[in-house]
């Protein structure tokens, strides 16, 4: 039987700092569940969820990546979830979704808003700056789950909400 275990680490960024995280939690047996790595400016954000053997403690997995070298001044967590049940059904996402233009404040929580509306839950967002010839440019994707019967409706209100503020939307089901 697995446990399952939450990691989340915070470090200035530096070559091989997944391919080093993710080889040692191989070698302890580990099989990597939902998992998101990002650079901010120099530092390196990392979180994983993953299950582990019974036989590997929580504390001999903070023992074996805080002595990696590449984990140096690093902020270091590894524990247990709150929830350790099993993943709620609420994670299946069922749309991705891209939003892209200039900067417009608020979109995000405009987004998020159109979402609940419609009970739909966000699983994954990402957004980016990204220089472009007239400046910047965002990119904004979201993996959703929306419910069947509201489908259509969210989806219209999220295109006509990204339209309004002069930004380009795409989706796809899943």
């Amino acid at each position: 039987m697995a446990n399952i275990l939450r990691i989340a680490l915070s470090c200035p960024d530096r070559t091989g700092l997944v391919a080093a995280v993710s080889g040692r939690l191989f070698d302890l047996g580990a099989n990597l569940g939902d998992t998101s790595f990002a650079t901010l400016g120099s530092t390196a954000e990392f979180t994983i969820v993953c299950s582990m053997p019974e036989s590997v403690t929580v504390e001999e997995t903070r023992e074996a990546l805080a002595a990696l070298p590449e984990l140096k001044d690093a902020d270091l967590w590894v524990g247990r979830p709150k929830d350790e049940a099993s993943p709620p059904q609420g994670n299946k996402v069922t749309h991705s979704i891209v939003v892209s233009g200039g900067d417009r404040p608020g979109l995000v929580t405009r987004l998020a808003e159109a979402f609940g509306d419609y009970g739909a839950s966000i699983v994954r967002l990402t957004s980016e700056r990204l220089d472009d010839v007239e400046g910047f440019r965002y990119l904004v994707r979201i993996e959703t789950r929306i419910p069947k019967e509201k489908e259509m409706t969210c989806l219209a209100t999220v295109k006509n909400t990204s339209e309004e503020m002069g930004l380009a939307c795409s989706f796809k089901s899943l």
